[in-house]
């Protein structure tokens, strides 16, 4: 039986020497594998957070990637002025892009040309304008009228009113060949009604297409607005 005691304790005694020694390997899994604990650490790429950082929510992924990738937007843009004709024609065109109600249109106070006079410029005074008109009879030419306090172009002399340019630049020749040198051709100008359009919140490619619109009408370009 003391045999058995003394063998027995001999054992457990090698078995805890062979322990102490590491000779069976360790309990602990940072000692029996260095190598995998230092690749879950990866200090480098370690990030120190402050207290704000730490405790402010999360942007959504989706809402980042829209605040980035968002095109770019036109919040007001406005083309015009039109006389009643093409602006029909401009809206018949523009109805094609489906604005609905981001589509406006103001009237705007205009003028356009209503007829074109050839006419001698202002003389000064009355005197002035009777010593011209006497001139004028020496030179054979009576279709004239001497303009009153009621022209702005007072004490000048109007040699004639036409519809079209073309037929007052016939008649300013046709005077140059009778001797008459001093006479120029004006328009004359009416009051009208015009239109501007105004269009919100468009995308550049709607906006090219509208530019696309606007190009064929002569002098409409497309400007910025509130």
């Amino acid at each position: 039986m003391l045999k058995f005691v003394f063998w027995l304790l001999a054992g457990v005694n090698l078995l805890v020497l062979a322990i102490g020694q590491g000779y069976l390997g360790s309990f602990r899994s940072e000692t029996r594998e260095p190598a995998r604990l230092k690749n879950q650490l990866q200090a480098g790429k370690l990030t120190l957070l402050t207290q704000e950082q730490a405790t402010a929510p999360a942007a959504p992924p989706a809402t980042v990637a829209a605040a980035v990738a968002a095109p770019p937007s036109y919040a007001c843009t406005e083309v015009g002025n039109f006389l009643l004709a093409d602006g029909r024609r401009f809206e018949a065109q523009v109805a094609a892009l489906d604005l609905g109600d981001r589509q406006s249109r103001r009237n705007v106070a205009g003028q356009e040309i209503s007829s074109y006079m050839v006419y001698i410029p202002p003389q000064g005074s009355k005197e002035g304008a009777d010593r011209k008109a006497g001139e004028l009879k020496q030179l054979g030419v009576t279709n004239y009228f001497i303009m009153n306090e009621g022209s702005p172009l007072r004490w000048g002399i109007s040699l004639g009113v036409f519809k079209s340019e073309n037929s007052a630049q016939s008649q300013l020749a046709s005077l140059n060949k009778q001797g008459v040198h001093s006479a120029r051709v004006t328009p004359r100008y009416s009051a009208s009604k015009q239109f501007a359009y105004q269009f919100r919140n468009l995308d550049a490619a709607t906006r090219t297409r509208l530019a696309g619109i606007a190009a064929q009408f002569e002098e409409q370009e497309l400007r910025s607005c509130k």
